[in-house]
């Protein structure tokens, strides 16, 4: 089968086009035959090996996936023994190992039935990105109706989901994003835009009930600044965190969160299926769009993973196979 391979971290180049078996699933595993796979930051760390803490748990020296990407929407080929929730000619989507290549294994639990109203290069996009936009406002933002919701890199791929869900549990949104996504970004929902180009909300009189930072430069002290007494911080992104753990703001706002009045949470989320049958129903009722805006083909998935690398990407990249 046709699929992207990586012998080595570093930039996109060292990703190419090869030919290599195709998986075989285990008793506990579905094969799925790949339509779609989403690109995402995650993509970039483990691409780059960067920070330095992920190559603990993706290989020291070199990756030891061959195939990198992790969202998936496909067809199932096969399924393991054990495998009871899904069958050969299911329409399925969630994460992988392998994504960027003509077949994938998954496990059972993290698929899901693809919503019907979706395209495959549409629900691709969606199970990294949407389900940390879904467990972030759910699990550490609590995020309830009428509270005031702002959202910093509102015009990326999980920003573009948390704007959108977070309007969908009632909340008054306002994102955060540069000029050339400010459109995009009042169209998903928010009530309110600010363009960090022009304007710098921490020196604003707003104030917030719950911060959702998924853009992660700014300093804690500034964000702590406009959040209402008592209201929450959710640190959402690696970005900008240091080159050896990413982490060093969320290290800091957990250390410092029991001697201060703001909740100062660290969002870990790992996809599930249950997020994604959840998600699926909002995708259904219409409050939440995946919003695809470039495909690049199989081939060239070194390009779209470049372009994501570069941090400005509007919605989501997929890659088509």
């Amino acid at each position: 089968m046709k699929a992207i391979l990586q012998d080595r971290y570093g930039p996109a180049e060292v990703l190419r086009l090869g030919e290599i078996d195709p998986p075989a699933p285990g008793d506990d595993e579905v094969l799925v035959r790949v339509r779609a796979a989403g690109v995402d930051s995650g993509v970039v760390h483990l691409t780059t090996g960067l920070p330095y803490a992920v190559r603990l748990a993706a290989g020291l020296r070199a990756p030891r996936g061959k195939v990198p990407g992790m969202a998936v929407a496909g067809v199932v080929e096969a399924a393991g023994r054990n495998v009871t929730g899904f069958h050969p000619g299911d329409e399925v989507f969630g994460t992988c190992q392998g994504a960027f290549a003509e077949y994938a294994l998954a496990r059972q639990d993290k698929l899901a039935p693809k919503p019907a109203t979706l395209t495959f290069e549409q629900a691709a996009a969606v199970p990294v990105s949407a389900t940390t936009a879904l467990r972030g406002l759910r699990e550490p933002g609590k995020v309830q109706p009428g509270q005031k919701v702002l959202v910093t890199g509102a015009g990326g791929g999980v920003g573009s989901y948390t704007v959108q869900l977070a309007k969908a549990f009632g909340a008054e949104v306002t994102g955060v994003c540069g000029t050339d996504k400010a459109d995009l970004v009042r169209s998903l929902g928010a009530g309110h835009v600010i363009d960090y180009t022009r304007e710098d909300f921490t020196d604003g009189p707003a104030r917030y009930d719950v911060i959702l930072d998924i853009a992660g430069d700014r300093p804690l002290s500034r964000l702590r600044r406009v959040l209402t007494p008592g209201g929450t911080l959710v640190l959402m992104g690696g970005e900008g965190g240091g080159r050896w753990t990413g982490m060093g703001r969320q290290f800091r706002a957990t250390l410092l969160s029991p001697f201060v009045r703001h909740r100062l949470r660290v969002l870990v989320a790992m996809p599930r299926g249950a997020d994604l049958r959840d998600l699926a129903e909002l995708i259904d009722a219409g409050q939440v769009t995946p919003v695809v805006t470039r495909t690049y083909p199989l081939g060239e998935a070194p390009d779209a993973v470049r372009y994501v690398a570069g941090g400005h990407a509007r919605g989501k990249v997929v890659v088509t196979v």
